[in-house]
């Protein structure tokens, strides 16, 4: 058996320092996690008014002061962590997604499918979607509105992620409602960590939940307070990608019949 969870919580918009100090108080609580899952830019916070405000709070990952903390905590628990920052390369500015392990900086992943105002502020993603070994697991991670698009939960599922680790900050509840399909569809399980609280004219919707290859939230969180939860899985049901004896969510597919799809 393996632990994974969640962190959610209420960033304060630009505010480097004092998301880490949030974050920080919180870690103890899920240091029993051998992968725990921050939400999506847990740096910076969410509803930039302009993209000068957002690159006023972003950090190269090399330079990256929260990058630091968040490994700092990963030697310290000897536990992997996927957080949300805001990235900036250069003069682009990225939503992305890190993941950090006992022996440092493993990987990242930036945002492809960029919501609403994200398009004035965020580049698309150029990095793909890589899914990395960490051991007892393979993970990926998606960024909040990428779970609309049944493709990137296949091609992470196809290049043998077993978890995925889902960082939001979700404004309604469509996510628990149609999450749960592509945890079955691919056979994986599915970390969504959310965010709480209202910035600006968005209020974010908490909720934060796990869910398993079979379809079924197994830990689902409150909508307006912190949460820290972990839970125990068994790795092997997210590799027995049979829905009944003679068919395979990968195997039976026939990629010949799907050529309208591009």
């Amino acid at each position: 058996m393996n632990k994974i969870g969640y962190i959610q919580f209420q960033p304060i918009l630009g505010n480097l320092d004092a998301n880490i100090k949030k974050i920080q108080a919180l870690f103890p609580l899920g240091e029993k996690a051998d992968l725990i899952v921050l939400p999506e830019l847990a740096s910076s916070g969410y509803n930039f008014a302009t993209r000068d405000e957002a690159l006023k709070c972003a950090e190269e990952i090399t330079k990256s002061k929260f990058v630091e903390f968040i490994i700092a905590s990963a030697k310290k628990q000897n536990q992997y962590i996927v957080a949300g920052m805001n990235e900036k390369d250069g003069d682009t500015l990225f939503n992305t997604g890190i993941l950090v392990g006992p022996q440092g900086f493993i990987g990242k992943y930036q945002k492809i499918h960029l919501f609403l105002n994200e398009k004035d502020i965020f580049k698309p993603g150029e990095a793909g979607l890589p899914v990395f070994d960490i051991g007892f697991c393979k993970t990926s991670i998606l960024i909040c509105f990428d779970y609309i698009f049944p493709e990137v939960w296949r091609i992470v599922g196809m290049k043998g992620a077993d978890i995925v680790c889902h960082a939001s900050n979700l404004i309604t509840t469509n996510a628990q409602k149609c999450i749960p399909a592509q945890a079955f569809m691919n056979k994986l399980f599915i970390v969504t960590a959310n965010r709480y609280g209202t910035e600006g004219d968005i209020t974010f919707g908490g909720n934060s939940f796990i869910t398993n290859p079979d379809a079924q939230i197994i830990d689902q969180a409150v909508s307006d307070k912190d949460a820290v939860s972990v839970v125990d899985i068994d790795i092997s049901e997210a590799r027995n990608k049979f829905v009944t004896s003679r068919n395979h969510v990968f195997i039976d597919r026939i990629p010949s019949n799907y050529k309208d799809l591009i």
